[in-house]
């Protein structure tokens, strides 16, 4: 799947995550060359990961991107609700990082209107 499905609009809805509210991966964030200082490609946060959401944008006029702040990582990278679980949801890691190269099209924070 590319970055754009002409029928999922998520704007339609509610963003489906708060400000501050506790997320975690489902899977494995790269830098898609939008990210300063790390190489594209480079690992950013892994599945399994938890954040804390500090904003909310948009991006191509259909998707909500959620700022999350990984304090452990110490950086905020911007993510797509297909990415994110509530922290608080059970985690099965089932150790297969679908779609590797789709993560290093998604958007980043820079991308987005926060």
């Amino acid at each position: 799947m590319g970055l754009y499905n002409p029928g999922e609009i998520e704007l339609n809805d509610p963003p489906a995550f708060e400000m501050e509210a506790k997320v975690r991966l489902r899977r494995m964030i790269r830098n898609d060359g939008t990210f300063p200082g790390k190489e594209v490609g480079e690992t950013l946060a892994k599945k399994g990961d938890v954040g804390y959401v500090v904003g909310i944008g948009t991006y191509l006029q259909s998707y909500y991107i959620y700022a999350v702040h990984f304090l452990e990582k110490g950086y905020v990278v911007g993510c797509r609700r297909k990415e994110l679980i509530p922290a608080d949801e059970t985690f099965i890691d089932d150790g297969d990082d679908e779609d590797m190269e789709e993560f290093v099209e998604e958007p980043s924070l820079q991308e987005s209107q926060v």
